[in-house]
């Protein structure tokens, strides 16, 4: 018996199918496949989030200065002219950063290997280049999933039958965090 199913699928278009799978259930938490896919979806998934559990709170909190644009009432930068160019003013401030720890760093690599990354595009600014918000989906599997799984061992997803599928009778399921 194989160690994983092979979907009818080449390998290239197996694992970027699948790595598109379990990207979609840690951002939406729900997806709808089919049954041999949801189960194989189920196993990375898993992983990635027991990956998340063992090392959500492996971090350190440091302080760094970082600059400002400086701005004005408007809103807007304000500028310098030097030697008759036009530069911006900054002002320096203290920021706290959470700095990853060696095996919280390793296991957000491993994270990446796996997740695609996800751009998201609020309804009311689209089509506009500066609304582009990238979404970081170690980070969410890391503070938002770890903590509501943290008392759990293992059975994070669930896998409800809906019925065979009107075009080639396959069963289709929907693939859920729990």
């Amino acid at each position: 018996m194989a160690m994983y199913r092979k979907l009818g699928k080449k390998s290239d278009q197996r694992k970027a199918l699948l790595r598109n799978q379990v990207t979609q259930l840690i951002y939406h938490g729900k997806i709808r496949t089919t049954e041999a896919r949801a189960k194989e979806v189920r196993k990375i998934a898993e992983k990635l989030i027991t990956m998340g559990i063992k090392e959500k709170d492996n971090f350190e909190e440091v302080t760094v200065k970082a600059k400002v644009a400086r701005k004005d009432k408007d809103g807007k930068r304000e500028k310098h002219v030097v030697d008759g160019k036009k530069v911006t003013l900054y002002d320096e401030i203290d920021k706290k950063v959470k700095k990853d720890l060696p095996s919280r760093l390793h296991a957000r690599r491993e994270m990446l290997k796996v997740l695609y990354p996800v751009v998201e595009m609020p309804a009311e600014n689209a089509g506009k280049k500066k609304a582009i918000k990238k979404v970081d989906l170690a980070e969410k599997l890391f503070t938002d999933i770890a903590v509501k799984y943290a008392g759990r061992n293992g059975g994070y997803t669930r896998i409800v039958k809906i019925g065979p599928r009107k075009g080639d009778g396959a069963m289709e399921v929907f693939l859920e965090l729990i």
